[in-house]
């Protein structure tokens, strides 16, 4: 019946199928046979049917019979993780529909597309970490998301920052991570440069009367935290002075890593 009515309209179908693997586990091979065989009884007559299957896992295809199989495997095309200006692209097209203009600035959207790229470039986790931070944007009350709405939400997705893992690191480290923590708490910036930083974690070993560490170790202890996760680093883009490291702390909120960091510090202190 579909292809008679190809015929009658002269028309040509393609017809894409998202997430083939539900329709395997279902319903096996028999679908995906009919279907690829339709044109075997219309030799003289236009292919006007054509398949676009779409599936995550390649190796589902195994699980059909070799014929089908065949059948589908001569035009593979692999694709590879959203690259962040990809999903930076996706979500932009989200803001547009979604958000009051002005309210999600291009240092939200690049922020959550950078960490939706370092967790596999998932699109949908992006999406609704975009989503999430609006959601506690609007929870405070605040015209506009903040990076530190984006840390909230990218913990309520995937709590990745353990308060074992903060309890694990050296004295300097924490000391460190907390003027980190404190000055991302005061600032709508996404980013501080190496020299930021080091400057809060100065103050912060003036609070717990620490002599404070010199640059070399300080920037060993910035790539540990970052092996760990729990900060970001890049280099400085064009149209700054000079190259520096930017820190940003994508996983958690400033306002939770501080109170945690300072609970642990304190019983230290006693």
């Amino acid at each position: 019946m579909l292809m008679q009515i190809l015929d009658e309209k002269n028309a040509y179908l393609i017809l894409a199928m998202d997430e083939l693997e539900a329709l395997i586990r279902s319903e096996g091979s028999d679908p995906l046979y009919n279907l690829t065989r339709i044109q075997e009884d219309r030799l003289k007559a236009p292919q006007r049917l054509s398949l676009l299957c779409v599936l995550r896992e390649h190796e589902y295809l195994d699980m059909l019979d070799s014929s089908t199989r065949s059948t589908l495997q001569r035009n593979i095309i692999t694709l590879g993780d959203y690259s962040t200006p990809q999903l930076r692209d996706i979500l932009n097209d989200r803001v547009a529909l979604a958000f009051s203009h002005g309210t999600v600035s291009a240092s939200i959207v690049d922020l959550v597309a950078e960490l939706a790229a370092s967790e596999g470039g998932d699109a949908r986790y992006a999406i609704e970490l975009l989503w999430r931070a609006g959601k506690h944007a609007d929870a405070s009350a605040s015209p506009k998301i903040l990076p530190e709405d984006v840390r909230k939400a990218a913990v309520s997705v995937y709590p990745v920052v353990q308060k074992a893992m903060i309890s694990s690191l050296d004295l300097h480290e924490k000391l460190f991570l907390l003027g980190v923590a404190r000055h991302f708490k005061q600032t709508e910036a996404a980013y501080i440069s190496m020299g930021v930083a080091e400057d809060a974690y100065a103050v912060a070993c003036e609070d717990y009367d620490e002599k404070r560490r010199g640059h070399t170790q300080l920037w060993k202890y910035v790539k540990e935290l970052s092996a760990l996760g729990i900060i970001k680093t890049e280099p400085s883009g064009p149209g700054k002075r000079g190259k520096t490291t930017l820190i940003s702390l994508p996983r958690v909120p400033a306002s939770d890593l501080e109170n945690e960091l300072s609970r642990i510090l304190h019983v230290k202190k006693r």
